[in-house]
């Protein structure tokens, strides 16, 4: 159980290598980051930097090759698949660059999903779901399917996705990458406003320096290492 003063997210010494035929590839190279609750952080770099792969390992959807990741003061690695599953839902949110919706599901019913997967009562799903996409200006669309939003709407479901569950820590991949300029700073100056509400940490991996300086840390990835900027 995570109390005030243990961090959300936390990673200790965290390598990740692959294997290319006789050559080994080392993409981090000892990684450690402390997450408090309600901070948001940036990681910037070059493409190929590894910040996907770095976001994965915290997440727990990429095992390291060394090192460990807590998060809410539990040890990812420890876990079989089944609880680290458990866990994930309970504890972190993702959205990624392209929004990953179901087309099949209206808007309610994607953010419903992490709900649903954490087996809470129908009645509560639908109030809570909707209340989410409410809280992210889209009361109007519970019902519309991906393809009748636009690529600003189909991402802020993907962030009410992220938050239904009330987790602790969001986990975004360029979250605007996809967007225009003018919908990239409405989804930007949302995630700040749900921050400021929720007290829910933001790890955002970004090429976008706007978005990174609005962040209270900016860290590089380079040579398999964060720094400062």
């Amino acid at each position: 159980m995570n109390t005030n003063d243990t961090p959300v997210l936390q990673c200790t010494q965290l390598h990740k290598h692959y294997q290319q035929g006789p050559e080994q590839l080392q993409v981090l190279r000892g990684i450690n980051l402390s997450v408090q609750r309600g901070e948001r952080i940036a990681i910037i770099g070059a493409s190929g930097a590894g910040k996907s792969t770095l976001l994965n390992m915290l997440g727990g959807l990429d095992v390291p090759s060394a090192g460990e990741v807590m998060v809410a003061g539990n040890s990812i690695s420890s876990l079989n698949e089944k609880k680290r599953g458990e866990l994930r839902n309970h504890y972190l949110g993702f959205v990624y660059q392209f929004h990953h919706l179901l087309s099949e599901f209206s808007a309610i019913e994607n953010v419903a999903m992490p709900l649903l997967i954490a087996g809470k009562k129908t009645g509560e799903v639908s109030r809570q779901a909707g209340a989410m996409l409410a809280k992210v200006g889209l009361a109007d669309r519970l019902h519309h399917k991906p393809a009748q939003l636009s690529g600003g709407e189909r991402q802020r479901v993907a962030i009410a996705r992220a938050l239904v569950n009330q987790p602790q820590c969001v986990l975004l991949d360029e979250p605007t990458g996809n967007l225009d300029q003018h919908t990239a700073q409405s989804v930007q100056s949302l995630m700040l406003e749900l921050n400021q509400q929720l007290a829910t940490s933001f790890i955002v991996v970004t090429h976008d320096l706007n978005l990174a300086g609005q962040m209270d840390r900016q860290l590089t990835l380079r040579d398999g290492l964060l720094q400062d900027v």
